[in-house]
């Protein structure tokens, strides 16, 4: 028991809304276009839980690697740098995860054509170079970058692609609010860990540019995300093809993402542990609500 639940620890479940939304709301924009097609939708969702997985494997074998990692550290034990999990096991782990996403992605291209290979080994390829290789991203100030499109722009479209067989304005202007959204998951990260992350050489955006713009970025990131979506409140407040109703859906967020900066800006050290949570917690809520109001 004990073991499987460092093993849950390293996949970081708390972090698995950033994939699992991107899917949610391409599959609910499917629906609202009558495009949705439910074998391909569900091949999607576990290509990307599989990929943020093997991500996260990744990421925490690699900082250890790179020493950024470090005993006792202020946020979620790390099994790998407390010895409860062998180097090598954790390596074999990430490639057979990444190995399992590949086959799952392969599955896809009946769907979609044989030009969603290279996008998958980009896709790939980016779930490693985030830590490591000649220019690792996140040790660069690239990690929002890169979860941007990685959880965001990316999966949102493709999964409204191999469903409609087409791409969509609106789709877009959905998969820049996501990878927003999932951008603020990871300055909470960054933020808490700044002090170790200068410490081990680790060159985030919060090392670079300090908290407060840090701190200023999440709040502006969740506002943005909304007014990114206003071609689609606009057709609910005049009442065409969605209820007058989805517009809670953004005051519901709005509300949330507001307490959370708040929380942001007044704790520090391992306080800050629970807002990673309730980020993912709250890009989740608001992809479920706008989801059902599309699905109804």
């Amino acid at each position: 028991m004990r073991e499987l639940k460092i093993w849950i620890e390293c996949m970081r479940l708390r972090t698995l809304p950033v994939s699992l939304s991107g899917v949610v709301i391409a599959c609910a924009l499917a629906w609202w276009a009558h495009r949705f097609a439910a074998v391909p939708a569900m091949l999607c969702l576990a290509f990307a839980l599989l990929a943020q997985v093997a991500s996260n494997f990744a990421n925490e074998y690699y900082d250890f690697k790179h020493g950024a990692d470090k005993v006792g550290r202020v946020g979620p034990r790390r099994g790998v740098t407390e010895g409860d999990i062998r180097p090598r096991t954790l390596l074999i782990a990430t490639f057979s995860t990444l190995a399992a996403a590949g086959i799952v992605g392969c599955c896809l291209i009946p769907y979609g054509g044989w030009w969603l290979l290279p996008v998958g080994v980009l896709i790939g390829v980016g779930a490693l170079a985030y830590s490591t290789g000649p220019y690792p991203l996140s040790y660069h100030g690239l990690g929002e970058l890169a979860v941007f499109f990685f959880f965001g722009v990316i999966p949102v479209t493709l999964t409204y692609y191999v469903q409609a067989l087409r791409f969509d304005p609106l789709v877009l202007l959905a998969s820049m609010s996501t990878g927003l959204l999932g951008v603020n998951v990871l300055l909470v990260n960054n933020y808490r860990d700044v002090d170790d992350d200068r410490e081990a050489g680790k060159r985030t955006s919060v090392v670079i540019f300090g908290r407060e713009p840090a701190a200023a970025a999440y709040l502006i990131n969740g506002y943005v995300a909304m007014c990114l979506l206003t071609p689609l409140w606009v057709r609910a407040a005049l009442g065409l093809a969605v209820p007058v109703w989805t517009l809670l859906a953004p005051v519901i967020y709005l509300s949330l993402h507001t307490v959370s900066w708040w929380q942001l800006r007044h704790r520090d050290g391992s306080a800050l542990n629970p807002l990673l949570g309730s980020t993912a917690r709250n890009m989740l809520i608001f992809t479920l609500l706008l989801s059902v109001c599309l699905v109804l």
